[in-house]
């Protein structure tokens, strides 16, 4: 199943690209979208689709800070019964358990998880589309909504402590710096934010309890999930628990609110299994973290799972045909 989102994600490409002096319209139909649907917020259109034209525009144009650029055209919470259900939430956690709940009326392809740790939380986002997609400036795109929508919610109580990006950042982090106001990490092991536990509990000063529950209602009936939509959800689940520790059945079960027994009947359904889409998905994290060589193969394997390198490096061995060592060398010559 292609995996879609609404267009209302790539809102602001039409401005930005034409500030950097390029067509958007040519380069939509490049990317095999229609400009008209582009242009429509609440069209869908494929998620693969819209990370190549993010990625081929900031190409065209010099501009790796292009969908920051985007993002930062967007201050506030959008228009539609979804946005207005975030924005009058009681706290900035409501919201991200909200944007869980309703991922299928906002973006089928991004993942949200929060990782308490005491005094301090992680917010981890992942975006799961067609495997060998770019997706470094939809990724920054949406970590770039996620502190926007963070800001307008409290404004100067958001205050992370650091934003992670798994790729490699640009020479130039001037734009960066600004537009995140914190110390950034690139190459780190996960895409979102370090933040005070506190922060996510802060309460919402544009708090409606009354228009959350109205604009629930009419959510409700929309937020329907395909049928055949359960192994898209379980491959984000791994792709967030995964580098946890903890993407076992229950635990990925639990995720998405459902018991072991049905996830597996709906996989089934669907012609797969757990196990097979977490060796997909670990095969697909393995050539993310090997392709950066400022992670020790040690450390990899950890992340993906492996308490004994020596397990990493026969599963690595019996999945590409060569050992991660001999891999990496071929890769980073």
């Amino acid at each position: 199943m292609e995996t879609m989102i609404r267009a209302v994600a790539m809102s602001g490409y039409f401005d930005v690209t034409r500030r950097v002096g390029l067509n958007p319209v040519e380069l939509a139909q490049q990317a095999g979208l229609d400009p008209a649907a582009l242009a429509n917020p609440d069209d869908r259109i494929p998620a693969a689709a819209a990370c190549w034209l993010l990625e081929h525009t900031a190409e065209m144009a010099c501009c790796p800070t292009f969908a920051l650029q985007m993002a930062e055209t967007r201050r506030k919470f959008g228009t539609g019964v979804v946005n207005v259900l975030l924005a009058h939430k009681r706290t900035l956690r409501e919201v991200l358990l909200a944007t869980a709940e309703y991922r299928h009326l906002l973006n089928e392809a991004l993942a949200v998880y929060v990782e308490d740790a005491g005094e301090t939380v992680t917010i981890r986002e992942e975006l799961v589309v067609e495997s060998g997609t770019p997706t470094n400036q939809a990724i920054e795109l949406a970590v770039g909504m996620l502190a926007r929508h963070s800001s307008a919610l409290l404004g100067d109580h958001w205050k992370p402590r650091a934003v992670h990006f798994v790729h490699r950042g640009p020479q130039n982090l001037t734009f960066h710096r600004r537009f995140f106001g914190c110390p950034l990490e690139f190459g780190s092991d996960f895409n979102g934010f370090v933040c005070a536990a506190a922060d996510l509990d802060y309460p919402n000063p544009a708090a409606d309890p009354e228009l959350v529950r109205y604009a629930e209602s009419l959510a409700d009936t929309l937020n329907v999930p395909g049928a055949d939509s359960t192994p898209l959800e379980v491959r984000k689940a791994v792709y967030l628990l995964l580098p946890l520790e903890g993407a076992t059945i229950e635990r990925v079960a639990g995720h998405l609110r459902l018991s072991v027994r049905t996830m597996q009947r709906q996989l089934e359904q669907s012609q797969t299994s757990f196990s097979r889409l977490v060796e997909e998905v670990r095969g697909e994290l393995a050539v993310r973290y090997m392709s950066n060589p400022g992670y020790p193969i040690g450390r990899v394997a950890a992340l993906l799972g492996y308490t004994q390198q020596g397990s990493f490096t026969d599963w690595f061995r019996s999945r590409f045909g060569m050992t991660p060592r001999s891999w990496r060398n071929s890769r980073l010559k």
